[in-house]
């Protein structure tokens, strides 16, 4: 049964298979186990790049597409959502309104520079991406009657999903039965099934053909297919899924703007987290997540607590300030590329099939 449900591809890795289980079980039991505010907004952020860069690593790691309009497809999904709630009052109608139009939006765009620029190689289609994704950013700060310019725009969702909303008067196990609670699954049990799909997605014949494309473009072409129009339908359908996370986004902050995910630096988060994880599996997306957003929000705590604990001790004090916290977010980011070259997952599977190796001889 959990074999067809992961669409036979195991984690076949022991210890990826443990920190898998316990990833999906501490995400499943945030509110209870860490009830505080910061905590279920990092297990939320968590399952949003889940989706998010799983959605991507179609494209890089199981197509070899480099594009970096990836935020765009992600923000039109958060712009779509806060539009449609602003312009027709909090409702079901209204999210779904927005859904749908965000979908249809990405689907034409996609499509678009998929059949426009996927001819084009390498370098030269990233950068085509890039443009693409900086215009429409410009256009998202300019419109500011439609999507509120600088300021973005903040809605109410409906009235199940508001924090007001109580559906228990005594908290359960010590979490807030509400509407944030209610939110908080809605994202969860929404993001485990995307990533599901895509598992079920690059396991498919469709998604071997993308390995062949990522493998050798002008072989697969010579076998008869026609790349440009595979690589397109991974490209729609990655930019499909990237807009689904913009607007689970969307939904738990209720509030959408240029920065909360059009910016440059999400492209780059996005391209660290599959580096970390690695690259051309699903499982990757979800270890890298865990690991960058984790670092990204609790590093600066470690480091107050090293910075009053070194307080004596001047360069050492210095070096551990909070202040400091993206130097030594960088300097982890480069010791996890040097020892996991292939990724965290890549690494554990490789340690796996040489004990597997060791064991037979």
């Amino acid at each position: 049964m959990m074999s067809r449900l992961l669409s036979h591809d195991g984690p076949r890795s022991r210890v990826l298979a443990a920190l898998l289980i316990l990833i999906v079980l501490a995400l499943a039991l945030t509110p209870f186990l860490f009830p505080g505010t910061k905590a279920l907004n990092v297990a939320a952020k968590i399952i949003v790049f889940i989706v998010l860069v799983a959605s991507f690593d179609l494209l890089l790691g199981y197509t070899g597409i480099v594009s970096f309009a990836h935020t765009m497809f992600f923000g039109i999904g958060a712009y779509g959502v806060a539009i449609a709630s602003t312009r027709l009052g909090p409702g079901w109608g209204s999210i779904a309104l927005g859904v749908g139009a965000a979908l249809a939006v990405s689907l034409l765009l996609s499509l678009l520079i998929g059949l426009a620029s996927l001819r084009v190689k390498a370098i030269f289609f990233a950068m085509i991406t890039l443009a693409v994704a900086s215009a429409f950013l410009t256009l998202a700060s300019q419109l500011s009657d439609f999507t509120g310019g600088e300021d973005g725009l903040n809605f109410k969702v409906p009235e199940a999903l508001q924090p007001g909303t109580s559906y228990r008067e005594a908290p359960l196990l010590g979490a807030a039965i509400d509407g944030r609670f209610a939110t908080y699954y809605l994202l969860f049990f929404t993001a485990l099934v995307l990533v599901l799909a895509m598992l079920r997605i690059v396991n498919s014949p469709f998604g071997r053909v993308l390995q062949a494309i990522r493998e050798n473009d002008f072989r697969a072409e010579a076998i008869g297919y026609r790349t440009v129009v595979w690589r397109t339908i991974a490209s729609v359908l990655s930019a499909l899924f990237a807009t689904l996370a913009g607007c689970l986004l969307a939904l738990w902050l209720r509030y959408q703007g240029p920065d909360t995910s059009l910016s440059f630096e999400i492209m780059l988060d996005i391209l660290l987290v599959v580096v970390i994880g690695g690259m051309g599996t699903i499982y990757g997306a979800v270890i890298g997540s865990v690991l960058f957003v984790i670092a990204q929000n609790y590093l600066q705590d470690l480091l107050k607590l090293g910075a009053s604990a070194a307080e004596g001790v001047p360069v050492l004090a210095a070096l551990v300030s909070p202040d400091r916290w993206l130097l030594w977010l960088g300097l982890l980011f480069v010791l996890s590329v040097y020892h996991f070259p292939t990724g965290v997952v890549g690494r554990l599977r490789a340690w796996r099939a040489q004990s597997t190796a060791g064991d037979k001889r």
